[in-house]
């Protein structure tokens, strides 16, 4: 990951549009909130690659680039950086369309950890890439 890209890296995974409840008086979205939709989407790519239920154990490397602004579009895009038995890294960047159709800029990244989980919400093995859907 490099603030430098003009160009994200992985898949756009969610969009959402800021709104002034996610913001503090002088108009910048919270942090807190950025990390929440960082983590949604992250979620959402594990939940595909484990074909099935995650949770999030650990955020790594979390760096705040720039500020995002209500009327900003968040999108966050997700790339798998690293598999095992039962867990996956995640690398996550978010990216900024000012008021929702001006310039584009990286606003935040961070590695993410999801673990595969079972209905008991225990460890259980990553699919073999290309294994069908269970159920």
């Amino acid at each position: 990951m490099s603030e430098t890209s003009d160009t994200p890296s992985g898949e756009l995974t969610t969009r959402t549009l800021t709104m002034p409840g996610d913001a503090n008086p002088s108009g910048d979205i919270f942090g807190g909130w950025v990390l929440s939709q960082m983590d949604i989407a992250g979620g959402i790519a594990a939940g595909q690659r484990a074909m099935g239920r995650v949770a999030t154990v650990a955020i790594d490397a979390m760096t705040f680039i720039r500020p995002v602004y209500v009327g900003d579009v968040l999108c966050v895009y997700a790339k798998v950086v690293r598999e095992g038995r039962t867990s996956l890294a995640l690398e996550l960047e978010a990216w900024a369309l000012r008021g929702r159709i001006g310039e584009r800029v990286k606003v935040t990244e961070g590695v993410f950890t999801f673990v595969a989980i079972d209905d008991e919400g225990k460890p259980r093995p990553l699919p073999e890439t290309g294994e069908p859907l269970p159920g």
